[in-house]
C-alpha cells in the first residue's frame, strides 16, 4: 500500500481534560477526584502515544476532539503539533457522527475513532482495524462492559449513531442490530476492557501500578449542639480510618463540646446554629471526595470507610446511609430499628441519624442541606433520589437511645410521625420544629 493511500486514513480520539471532579467519576470513589483526573491523564497521553507510532509507520492523520476546556489548554497539555477540536453538542453518538462526517468530507476515506479508557490498544490492533476497513463497511472493538472502545467506517453512516441507549451494557448488540439491518459488512476485532468502573482497577499493568490501590479521602462532618456526654465514643469510633478529616461544627455549645473535640486533635468551626446550616457550612471547607454526616451521638462501625467506599463504587448508587440501631435493651427499640431500617431499604430514605454519606461532586450538585428549621435530612433524600439510588449498608451505626429514654418509645415515636405527616401537610418547618422541641421538654 503506498503513503498516498494511507494519507487517507484518519484516526479521531475521543476524550476530556482531566479536571478533578469532572473526570473518570465512576472511579472517585476508588482513587478520589485528584488521583481519578491523574489516571485519566496518564490513560490518554498512553492512547496517543499508541496512535502516534502507528502514524509514524502509515501516514495516518491524527485528531483529537475533547470537551471540558479550551484548545488552547488541550495543545498545552498534549502538544502544539496535535490538531485539537471541540466534540461539540448532543450525545455521544450525535458528537461520533459529527466527527466521522467532516472527517469524510475532507477527503479521508478510512476513519477509525477510539477513546482513552482502553490501555491494551496497541499499533498492530490499530493497524488490523484500517486494514479491515479495506474489506468491511465497519469495524468495531467490543469492550467487556457491552459497549466499544473502538469504532471505524470506511464511508459515513449516519443510522449507526441513532437510538442507541449510550453508556449502558446493550450499546454493542445495538450497533450490531442496525448494522444488519442496513445489511452493512463488520468487522470484530478482539474483545478488550475499558477502566471504567472501580473493579476495572485491577485489570490495569505495572505500567499504572500507582492506581490499583488508592484508598480516597472521607471527610465527616459533625453537627453538634451541647454534646459532651456522648461526642467523645462518637469521635473515637470516625478516628478508627486514617483516610479521613473530622470537622465538627458547633452551634453553640455551652456545655465545653467544642474543647473536647479540639482536644481529640479535630477541626473544630462555628457556622450559625441550625443543623443544615452547621452540615452545610462543615462541608464548604471540607477537602474529601467523600462527605460523610455524623450525629453527635451516633458511633459508626468498624471498617466503615472501606464500605462506604465499596458502596459509592457502584455506578447506579448516587448516595448512601447505614443501618439504624438504637442504644438501648427496651423491645421497642428493636421493632424501631426494623420498621427504620425497612424504610430505609424500600424507599430509600434514610434519615440523619444513619450517617447519611455521597461524594462531595454530589452534595454539590444538590446544593448542600436545604436550610430548614427541621427535617433537612428527609428533604436531602428527595432531592437525592431523583438523582440515582439511595443504597443502605447492611451494617448498623449506633445512635443514642436518650430521646426514647426521656419520653418512651411509644410517645418518641408518635411525635416523629406526627412531624413527617405534618410536614406533608405543607405545615411549615420553622412551626413544626417549636413543636417537636416543646414536646421534648415536657
Amino acid at each position: 500500500m503506498n503513503s498516498t493511500e494511507n494519507s487517507r486514513e484518519h484516526q479521531i480520539i475521543f476524550t476530556r481534560y482531566p479536571e478533578p471532579g469532572k473526570t473518570k467519576t465512576r472511579l472517585i470513589p476508588a482513587l478520589g477526584s485528584e488521583k481519578a483526573a491523574e489516571l485519566h491523564r496518564h490513560l490518554a497521553e498512553h492512547t496517543l502515544n499508541q496512535v502516534k507510532q502507528l502514524a509514524n509507520n502509515r501516514s495516518i492523520t491524527t485528531e483529537i476532539r475533547f470537551t471540558g476546556t479550551t484548545e488552547a489548554q488541550m495543545q498545552a497539555w498534549l502538544g502544539a503539533e496535535i490538531t485539537c477540536r471541540l466534540q461539540g453538542e448532543g450525545d455521544l453518538g450525535e458528537r461520533m457522527a459529527r466527527a466521522f462526517q467532516e472527517a469524510f468530507t475532507t477527503g479521508s476515506q478510512r476513519v477509525v475513532i477510539i477513546g482513552t479508557d482502553c490501555p491494551s490498544i496497541d499499533p498492530p490492533l490499530l493497524a488490523n482495524a484500517f486494514e479491515e476497513l479495506h474489506r468491511h463497511d465497519l469495524v468495531l472493538g467490543p469492550a467487556e462492559d457491552g459497549g466499544y472502545y473502538l469504532i471505524g467506517l470506511s464511508r459515513f453512516i449516519p443510522d449507526l449513531f441513532a437510538g442507541i441507549t449510550w453508556g449502558t451494557s446493550s450499546v454493542l448488540q445495538q450497533t450490531l442490530t442496525i448494522a444488519n439491518q442496513l445489511q452493512l459488512s463488520y468487522s470484530l476485532l478482539p474483545q478488550r476492557a475499558d477502566i471504567d468502573r472501580p473493579e476495572d482497577l485491577a485489570l490495569l499493568d505495572e505500567r499504572f501500578a500507582n492506581f490499583k490501590h488508592v484508598t480516597p479521602k472521607i471527610s465527616i462532618i459533625v453537627p453538634v449542639l451541647n454534646e459532651t456526654g456522648t461526642l467523645e465514643k462518637t469521635l473515637r469510633t470516625a478516628q478508627l480510618s486514617t483516610q479521613v478529616e473530622i470537622i465538627v461544627a458547633d452551634g453553640g455549645s455551652e456545655d465545653g463540646t467544642d474543647d473536647l473535640a479540639r482536644s481529640m486533635g479535630v477541626k473544630v468551626i462555628y457556622p450559625p446554629a441550625g443543623r443544615a446550616a452547621q452540615m452545610n457550612a462543615g462541608a464548604a471547607i471540607a477537602t474529601g471526595d467523600i462527605l460523610l454526616f455524623l450525629h453527635g451521638d451516633t458511633q459508626l462501625p468498624p471498617g466503615f470507610d472501606k464500605v462506604i467506599t465499596e458502596t459509592l463504587s457502584n455506578s447506579d448508587t448516587i448516595a448512601g446511609a447505614f443501618e439504624l440501631r438504637i442504644d438501648g435493651e427496651h423491645r421497642g427499640l428493636r421493632f424501631i430499628e426494623t420498621g427504620v431500617n425497612w424504610r430505609s431499604r424500600w424507599f430509600g430514605m434514610p434519615y440523619g441519624d444513619q450517617a447519611i454519606f455521597m461524594p462531595a461532586q454530589v452534595f454539590k450538585r444538590v446544593g448542600g442541606f436545604p436550610e430548614m428549621a427541621i427535617m433537612e435530612d428527609f428533604e436531602m433524600m428527595r432531592r437525592l433520589r431523583r438523582l440515582g439510588k439511595i443504597n443502605i449498608v447492611a451494617m448498623p451505626v449506633l445512635t443514642s437511645g436518650r430521646r426514647w429514654q426521656k419520653l418512651g418509645v411509644v410517645k418518641t415515636t408518635l411525635i416523629n410521625q406526627l412531624v413527617i405527616i405534618s410536614y406533608f401537610l405543607g405545615v411549615a418547618p420553622t412551626r413544626l420544629a417549636r413543636w417537636y422541641r416543646r414536646q421534648q421538654k415536657s
